[in-house]
């Protein structure tokens, strides 16, 4: 099926760093580490771990090939090993025996899983951190600009967009802390030390082993595993529930800003296009707020799909005579394709959203006017105004803190 159909839930930026070839060479950057540390540990020779390195390089490699491969063989390792030992006999034939010696095809693709998963979050954060960043801002600016609280129990009809944009901002700053929390558990070597078939290798192997991970989590900048051959599937597990989360309070904000936009209510719109940075350039066109909208919501509704098959082959991990090891990475593109997508329309549409504060006055007077006077004075009266604008200051100071 042709990617058209799903293009408008990506970036250009996640679609490179998701692609084959980015794929590829997150495997070949596992490989070279491997041989790099094995080399230093005593285990192989300097001059074979050289040449293994210097084949590691993806444009050695055709990669539509070995994407074609895989698909036959329905693995995602053994072809680029296979190929990657063919290459090096090429150059050095005595160094091909040494590639991929004590690890496992799962080792292989759960440490390139992790290299590429990185990746995708730092455009996460990046987006992320300016989004909670222009909301604190808005906050502060707008503090005092009243507005109807259409979703706040009867007795209080006021509050004010300021607030509002402190409430956007606080769940993602408290997702931001704990993404950065179940990253650091989560992106971490996977290296199984066996498949080697001489006992007397094996044991001089596992005593190198500690060594072996301390060299490759610092070479690949990952994690060093809790102990030789932990996957720590339930950290990544994890990890994708908290990304979950996260494109759900983006959501509900994407949500929130086209109901202010609505014709009817029409409190939020686009700010006007910059100008042209370069003489003679077309300015860009200004971001239409209902399209961002639609794109956010897509990915808000995809991504707990993956979530949950993430959560139900986590419970078939174990003692289970099918290997869903491999099936388990199925679930990951989508899901970081989409929570990539969403913090990046997310991103635009704070950045460019101007409030109509004279609509938020209207639309305010218009219901306070159709009530009864008492009725009128408790729910829009000058103290509750007073606490809003305290409100909002109080609470970006404390997610300026966090």
């Amino acid at each position: 099926m042709s990617c058209l159909f799903e293009s408008f839930l990506s970036t250009p930026e996640v679609t490179e760093l998701l692609s084959d070839r980015a794929v590829v060479g997150a495997m070949l950057r596992f490989e070279a580490a491997l041989v790099r540390a094995q080399a230093i540990a005593g285990l192989i020779p300097q001059a074979a771990a050289q040449s293994i390195m210097g084949t590691c390089k993806v444009e050695l490699f055709d990669v539509p090939k070995l994407v074609r491969e895989s698909a036959q063989s329905r693995s995602l390792a053994k072809p680029l090993v296979s190929s990657l030992r063919e290459t090096v006999s090429l150059f050095n034939p005595q160094a091909a025996s040494f590639v991929h010696v004590g690890c496992s095809d799962q080792d292989l693709v759960d440490t390139a899983l992790s290299l590429v998963v990185r990746d995708v979050l730092k455009l996460i954060e990046t987006d992320l951190g300016q989004t909670i960043q222009t909301l604190l801002k808005m906050a502060v600016q707008h503090a005092a600009d009243a507005m109807l609280a259409r979703s706040q129990p009867p007795w209080s009809a006021l509050t004010s967009f300021g607030l509002m944009c402190s409430q956007w901002a606080a769940p993602l700053v408290r997702s931001q802390r704990r993404l950065q929390s179940a990253c650091s558990c989560a992106l971490s070597l996977s290296l199984s030390l066996r498949q080697v078939s001489e006992p007397q290798a094996l044991a001089a192997l596992q005593d190198k082993g500690p060594q072996l991970i301390t060299l490759m989590a610092a070479d690949l900048q990952l994690n060093a595993p809790d102990f030789v051959g932990d996957s720590a599937q339930d950290e990544s597990v994890a990890l994708a529930c908290e990304l979950g989360v996260l494109v759900g309070s983006l959501g509900k904000i994407a949500a929130d800003i086209a109901h202010l936009a609505a014709f009817d209510i029409g409190e939020l719109m686009q700010a006007t296009a910059p100008l042209a940075s370069a003489p003679g350039a077309r300015p860009a066109p200004p971001l239409d707020i209902a399209n961002l909208c639609m794109v956010a919501q897509a990915a808000a509704q995809r991504v707990p799909q993956q979530v949950a098959v993430l959560l139900a082959m986590l419970s078939q991990a174990h003692g289970s005579a099918v290997d869903h090891s491999q099936a388990q990475l199925a679930p990951w593109p989508a899901l970081l394709t989409a929570s990539q997508g969403i913090c990046h329309v997310v991103t635009q549409l704070v950045t460019g959203l101007q409030p109509d504060t004279q609509r938020m006055r209207s639309n305010l007077e218009a219901v306070r006017a159709g009530l009864p006077g008492k009725s009128a004075k408790a729910r829009f009266s000058g103290e509750m105004a007073t606490q809003a604008v305290a409100l909002a200051h109080t609470q970006v100071a404390a997610l300026r803190a966090l």
